[in-house]
């Protein structure tokens, strides 16, 4: 799958189908895309692949004690991507919306601050905050080992 910014200036390649694809409702998504909830594409950091020579520009997000990363075009302000504090900087959250191709979400998350017009399909699993670590409902042995291989991967934190 590729994707980028509305400029052209930032276009990369998810190189592996993502991990997982989640709506996620929580207040950062909210506000950090300007929606009611967020499409994100779970994938490896190391498994995204820039296309052109922009570079994103990096920005840090602190929502009370919560601190998260994300990536944007420099030019036109896009968001790329995003991290989350339990994966750190091994696991991306790419926004659905950068893609060429349209991505469903496999579950919805932190449905508790939901925005009321955002409808969430019956036969989609949904969560009032994140599903429990390795909960097999949501993590499928193939997600969780790709998952605990980037974890396992992963430069400690300076």
């Amino acid at each position: 799958m590729q994707g980028g910014c509305n400029c052209r200036y930032i276009r990369f390649r998810m190189v592996s189908p993502p991990i997982f694809v989640n709506g996620c409702h929580c207040r950062v998504c909210q506000r950090e895309t300007g929606s009611a909830f967020a499409i994100n594409a779970m994938i490896e950091a190391d498994r995204i692949e820039m296309l052109t020579d922009g570079e994103p520009e990096l920005f840090v997000t602190r929502s009370g004690s919560m601190v998260t990363r994300g990536a944007r075009c420099p030019r036109c302000g896009v968001g790329l991507w995003g991290t989350h504090p339990d994966f750190g900087d091994a696991i991306r959250f790419v926004r659905g919306g950068t893609l060429d191709e349209r991505i469903l979400p496999d579950a919805h998350f932190f449905t508790v601050t939901r925005h009321p017009l955002a409808r969430v399909p019956d036969d989609v699993p949904s969560f009032p905050g994140l599903p429990e670590p390795g909960d097999p409902e949501i993590w499928s042995a193939e997600a969780q080992g790709r998952i605990d291989a980037a974890m396992a991967a992963r430069l400690p934190e300076a």
